[in-house]
C-alpha cells in the first residue's frame, strides 16, 4: 500500500504555514499559542528547528532521546532571544530544504527504520507524515485560535498523512506499553476526508480494514481526531461513538494520547 503523497501533503501545508506567519504583525508574534508554554514564535521556531535537525547533528539527539516533548523543548529554548524575522527565515529555508528530502525518504530510503526517542521506530517514508502532523495539529489548533484567525481548510491527502502518522505512533505506543486490560479487538473507524477504518489487536497491533469481530467499535470523524487523539480536547465534547462493549471502548479512548 503506497498511502498518501506524502509530498504534496507537506508542500500544502508549508504553503499554509507560509501564509499564516506572513500575515502576522510585530505583537502576534509574541502572544501565547495554546502550546503550554509557547509563543506564536516558539512554535514557528519548533517548526524550523525540526525541519533543521534533518540536516544537523540534533537530528541524534531526537533520535536517540528519553522524551521528544522534551527535546523539542530544548531546541526552541536556544531560540527564544531570536527576532521573529530570524525565526521566520529559519522555517523556510530548512522546511523547504526537507521537502527536497521528500522524494529519497518515500523512495530509496522508504523502508528503512529509524528510531524517534521515546516513540518508537518508524520506516523513514513516514517522517514527511511526521512533518504534516506537526504542522496541521499547531497550526489549527495552537497557533491560529491564539491570534483569532480562522483555521486553514485541509484535503484528503493531507488528512491521510496526518491519520498515517499518529496511527503509526499510537500502535507504537499501545505496543510498548501494553494496557493489561486490552485483550479484545477493538474497530476505529474515522468518517469523512482521508478516514478509513482500523482494528487495534490485543498486542496492540494496527491494521486496516473492516472489523466485525471486534468487541467495541469506535467511530469519529478523521478531521477531529487529530484534536482529541492528542488531548487537545476531550473525546467526549467531540462527535465520537462507541458500540458494542461501551466501558471497554470508553476506556481505550480515554488511554489515547498521541505526541
Amino acid at each position: 500500500m503506497s498511502g498518501p503523497n506524502r509530498h504534496a501533503a507537506f508542500r500544502a501545508e508549508r504553503a499554509e504555514l507560509l501564509a499564516f506567519c506572513a500575515s502576522l504583525g510585530p505583537a502576534d508574534w509574541r502572544m501565547n499559542s495554546r502550546a503550554e508554554g509557547w509563543s506564536i514564535a516558539d512554535v514557528v521556531a519548533h517548526m524550523g528547528s525540526g525541519c533543521h535537525a534533518m540536516f544537523s547533528p540534533a537530528l541524534l539527539k531526537l533520535m536517540r532521546a528519553e522524551s521528544i516533548e522534551q527535546a523539542n523543548d530544548a531546541l526552541v529554548d536556544r531560540r527564544r532571544d531570536r527576532p521573529p524575522a530570524q525565526i521566520f527565515d529559519e522555517y523556510r529555508r530548512w522546511s523547504r530544504a526537507f521537502s527536497g528530502t521528500i522524494p529519497v525518504l518515500t523512495g530509496p530510503l522508504r523502508r528503512v527504520q529509524a528510531p524517534l526517542a521515546e516513540l518508537g521506530r518508524f520506516p523513514m517514508r513516514l517522517l514527511p507524515s511526521a512533518m504534516v502532523f506537526d504542522h496541521h495539529t499547531h497550526l489549527r489548533y495552537d497557533m491560529a485560535p491564539a491570534v483569532d484567525l480562522p483555521a486553514p481548510d485541509t484535503d484528503a491527502n493531507r488528512m491521510a498523512a496526518v491519520l498515517e502518522w499518529m496511527t503509526a505512533v499510537l500502535a507504537n505506543q499501545l505496543q510498548t506499553q501494553r494496557p493489561v486490560w486490552l485483550d479484545r479487538p477493538i474497530a476505529i473507524t474515522l468518517t469523512g476526508p482521508g478516514g478509513g477504518m482500523w482494528r487495534v489487536e490485543p498486542d496492540g497491533q494496527l491494521t486496516p480494514g473492516l472489523s466485525e469481530s471486534a468487541a467495541a467499535h469506535i467511530t469519529g470523524v478523521a478531521l477531529e481526531f487529530p484534536e482529541w487523539g492528542t488531548r487537545r480536547a476531550p473525546w467526549r465534547e467531540r462527535d465520537v461513538t462507541i458500540t458494542g462493549d461501551a466501558d471497554y471502548g470508553a476506556r481505550f479512548l480515554d488511554a489515547v494520547n498521541v505526541v
